[in-house]
């Protein structure tokens, strides 16, 4: 039945297992934990911070200082100073030049005089001979008409002529609102980070590192991180130049209030617009080093950590397969941080919610088997041992219940009961076992009052041990004390309750007592388990009871014993030196002087009677 238990256990963990890992994968497949592996991968950019600032890529922001530098102008600014701007960062020998500014209408008129209409031409020429004369700029839109076509102020031709592309200045975010893929393409047209990689490479971009969501940006760190140089400082020629040689700069609103701001995953303060755009670029540059793990390698974590949550709930330890579980979640979350340092992002939401599944199954399993067991181990060793030292045996059992082989030296009881077959030929079956019961009861508590272990009862006797299977000073003071009772005061109130009850008039007994080293430990099969002490000592002890059917005393006792006491017996008396079969010579044998109990001393109130009152 126990080996039934132990595999009904095994396959029960085994299958909350197997349901823990269908559960992760299907919770992945289906988006449930989308929002939380998002949020995860955005601690794992927090924990990482900063990394690797980029040389190639700046940000030129119209902000707050640019706003104040170049009143009475405020944005949108004329577009004579994005000429102009244009103009500088051609000359210091910018790369490429990515405006992410919308051009969408002409330039409007102060007044409807024709020289006012024609200040506005020519603000939109001087931008159109600035881009013509560049030729390096990509121009940015987030406007599309319905039927595609960008809008922005120049025709097709004009922006041919200047070899200035049209970039998607589109993002797409989910969860949040937060900015964490660059896409491809949309709406037909090239994002504005891939057309201004593609126009700094001369070469289109493969789509390799692009899922349908887009490319994962690397962002290098938090808002500010990126270098930056001032609008108002490129307008006036108040830079240097070498901050922008042969890199790519890229052009925007930056001050928060021009609204130009948004989520990114390192939260706080909200990212602007072109440093999104510079963080997507560098990205793109760089060949997408941040990517998705393979679906596969996925789930083979996932069915990895699974099954060591598994392997560790199967130990007899409930609060063990919890820790190991919390463990395998920790360590994991820390060689995920890692691989996403090392540019690969492997899924933690559903692992975690498999493992911790698992973890808190084999918990709910440990208790009901496990715990459970013990709480059975413990009622099956009280049978037989002393209450005070139940859990002392229950540690030593170790997790299979089984008490291993051990020497020790204890004192060995046979006790049996005289008169008890020839009653027992005259009485009801049911009085029979009463009898019985009755009497292995009273003698029973003996044993366990003085700290023995009761090793079985063998009809109508019993067999005891004392300092055995823990270790005893005092094993002979507690055998002798108790042989004393069962024989002076137990058996003197099992007589009067037989007596009162028409039985018998008088019982007799055997006890039997011999000291010195047994092997102790558990014995039988993984279905049927017995306790035993075998040895020399126990083979003197039964045939010392056995003797007692040739003499007058109901209790003999080995010199053995009468030697391991630790303290003195004024009424030890000398029986003489008796014929014990298997041994060569007599050995010298002892008895306790009687006590003679009468009926008013016997109480023939039974055992469990008593208690119950």
């Amino acid at each position: 039945m126990r080996l039934d238990r132990r595999r009904l256990r095994v396959l029960t963990i085994a299958a909350a297992g197997a349901l823990a890992v269908v559960l992760g994968l299907i919770m992945s497949a289906s988006g449930t934990l989308d929002d939380v592996e998002l949020a995860s991968i955005d601690q794992r950019f927090q924990i990482r911070g900063v990394h690797g600032v980029p040389k190639d890529v700046v940000v030129i922001g119209i902000d707050k200082q640019s706003i104040a530098a170049l009143q009475p102008a405020r944005p949108p600014f004329h577009r004579t100073l994005h000429a102009t701007a244009i103009a500088n960062l051609t000359k210091a020998g910018a790369r490429v030049i990515v405006y992410d500014i919308q051009f969408s209408e002409p330039t409007e008129a102060f007044d409807a005089t024709p020289a006012a209409k024609q200040a506005a031409e020519d603000e939109d020429l001087a931008l159109l001979d600035a881009l013509t004369a560049a030729k390096r700029v990509v121009l940015g839109t987030d406007e599309f008409s319905d039927t595609g076509e960008p809008n922005v102020l120049f025709t097709d031709e004009d922006l041919a002529a200047a070899r200035s592309p049209i970039g998607a200045a589109l993002f797409f975010p989910v969860s949040g609102g937060v900015y964490r893929h660059v896409p491809y393409a949309t709406k037909g047209f090239a994002s504005l980070a891939r057309a201004a990689v593609e126009k700094a490479s001369g070469a289109t971009l493969a789509t390799d590192g692009f899922g349908s969501s887009g490319a994962w940006i690397d962002f290098h760190g938090p808002g500010g991180t990126l270098p930056r140089l001032a609008f108002s400082d490129v307008v006036r020629s108040a830079f240097d130049a070498a901050a922008v040689l042969d890199k790519i700069v890229v052009v925007g609103n930056t001050a928060p209030d021009l609204g130009d701001v948004h989520a990114t995953p390192f939260g706080g303060a909200p990212m602007s617009g072109p440093e999104i755009n510079a963080n997507a670029i560098s990205t793109l540059l760089r060949g997408v080093p941040l990517r998705d793990a393979a679906g596969w390698l996925n789930m083979l974590i996932l069915v990895g950590l699974v099954a060591l949550a598994t392997l560790a709930a199967l130990r007899r330890s409930a609060i063990l397969g919890v820790l190991a579980a919390a463990g395998l979640i920790a360590g994991f979350i820390v060689v995920a941080q890692l691989a996403f340092d090392g540019g690969r992002i492997v899924d933690i939401a559903s692992p975690v919610l498999a493992v911790g599944v698992t973890g808190l199954a084999g918990l709910v399993i440990n208790y009901w088997f496990v715990v459970r067991d013990r709480s059975r181990l413990r009622t099956d060793f009280a049978r037989f041992l002393p209450a005070p030292v139940v859990d002392d045996v229950i540690a030593e059992a170790g997790e299979n219940g089984r008490l291993g082989g051990r020497r020790l030296y204890a004192t060995v009881m046979f006790a049996d009961l005289r008169g008890f077959t020839a009653a027992a030929e005259r009485l009801p079956p049911e009085t029979v076992i009463d009898v019985l019961n009755r009497y292995l009861t009273e003698m029973g508590d003996a044993v366990l009052d003085h700290g023995g272990t009761l090793v079985a009862y063998q009809g109508d006797g019993l067999m005891a041990v004392f300092g055995a299977p823990i270790e005893q000073a005092d094993h002979a003071d507690r055998a002798l004390d108790a042989a004393r009772e069962m024989r002076d005061v137990r058996l003197a109130r099992f007589n009067a309750w037989a007596t009162g009850n028409g039985i018998v008039d008088d019982f007799r007994m055997g006890i039997g007592l011999a000291s010195g080293p047994v092997m102790s430990g558990n014995v039988g099969s993984e279905r049927r388990l017995e306790y035993a002490a075998v040895g020399d000592t126990t083979n003197t002890a039964a045939r010392l009871e056995a003797l007692t059917k040739k003499t007058p005393h109901m209790l003999l006792v080995a010199d053995t014993t009468r030697a391991a006491a630790s303290r003195a017996v004024p009424d030890l008396t000398a029986v003489g030196s008796l014929d014990v079969r298997g041994r060569q010579v007599p050995a010298s044998v002892w008895t306790l002087a009687e006590m003679r109990v009468g009926p008013a001393d016997a109480d023939p109130t039974p055992p469990q009677e008593a208690a119950s009152d």
